[in-house]
């Protein structure tokens, strides 16, 4: 990530946020990334890219993963946003 650009720190910390939700949020139901791909129609490898923040997710893929993990779409937006904010005032508090 580069510190001195905060359009650039804001996009790539989108990935880890969104990845980081969605493994604790299918640990917490007890589900594999197998299970999770099951439940929402996706490949367990698709979701292992998510969690590690290497694929971005479409809003169709927010919302299946969301009914896949019991909860409202935006619900799960919320986490991520929380996360995101949570990653870059890290960034920020380390000079990275």
């Amino acid at each position: 990530m580069q510190a001195n650009n905060p359009k650039a720190l804001a996009k790539d910390s989108l990935g880890p946020a969104f990845g980081g939700v969605l493994r604790r949020l299918r640990q917490e139901r007890g589900l594999s990334q197998e299970g999770l791909g099951f439940e929402s129609g996706y490949h367990r490898t698709y979701i292992g890219l998510l969690e590690r923040g290497l694929k971005s997710p479409s809003l169709q893929t927010i919302f299946n993963l969301a009914n896949a993990l019991k909860i409202t779409p935006s619900a799960l937006i919320r986490q991520v946003e929380s996360k995101n904010q949570e990653i870059l005032q890290n960034v920020k508090k380390d000079g990275k």
